[in-house]
């Protein structure tokens, strides 16, 4: 009988992707071996490698696109039903949050593109618009990131008290706003410009300056200061 169709503690060592980490460390592991690991356990006619694979090849292979996928469409796999599901995507949001802690551990914003790097981890792949703060210190550091808002984007969403006695509390000295368009888009709207204004006159009065607003899409970004917008 063919290999894979034994549990993975039947294998030869080499094979096992638990021993395989132990033996050669994690990165020599393929990406279908780790979710193997996340999996545990295949069925009577497939190793949890193969049913890996086969999940991968799905989505061509792309990390990123698997870590969308939602519990209910991951148990559509034969194979995989809700504790193997919810492995996976705990596994993938654990990974999202890496990325985005490690980005802001060494955040001192240096450009726009520095902000795309921080906050597309956080909404770039998001099905529904958030809008987003960053709290800068005088030397152009992050101190602080929080959510203003979640939905649509209007200016009746937008409560400039609660920016600015965030900034306040954190001694920011200068904010940037960001949000992301889930259409992909990287026109700003009416909407868009008019909280731009918004925050931007209520900060002057506070000596806190808006740097910049930033459109986030999952691959691209649009910068108001770039293009003179500010």
């Amino acid at each position: 009988m063919d290999k894979t169709s034994f549990p993975i503690t039947y294998w030869a060592e080499d094979d096992r992707p638990r021993e395989k980490l132990l033996l050669k460390g994690k990165t020599a592991l393929s990406d279908a071996e780790l979710i193997a690991i996340l999996l545990g356990s295949g069925s009577r006619n497939e190793s949890a490698v193969a049913l890996s694979q086969r999940i991968l090849q799905t989505f061509e292979n792309n990390l990123n696109s698997l870590g969308k996928c939602s519990v209910k469409t991951l148990c559509e796999f034969k194979g995989i039903g809700p504790a193997k599901a919810i492995a996976i995507v705990a596994a993938m949001e654990l990974g999202r949050r890496r990325r985005s802690e490690e980005a802001l551990e060494l955040a001192k914003i240096m450009s726009s593109k520095s902000v795309f790097s921080i906050m597309q981890p956080i909404i770039g792949e998001l099905d529904h618009e958030e809008f987003w703060i960053l709290y800068l210190n005088n030397s152009n550091k992050v101190l602080f990131k929080s959510q203003l808002s979640k939905g649509g984007i209007t200016g009746t969403v937008v409560d400039v008290r609660v920016v600015y006695k965030t900034a306040l509390e954190k001694n920011a000295v200068s904010i940037i706003l960001t949000h992301n368009h889930p259409s992909g888009t990287l026109v700003p709207s009416e909407a868009d410009k008019q909280i731009t204004q918004k925050l931007k006159m209520a900060g002057v009065h506070l000596d806190i300056k808006v740097l910049d607003h930033i459109i986030i899409t999952e691959h691209a970004f649009f910068s108001f200061a770039d293009e003179g917008l500010m």
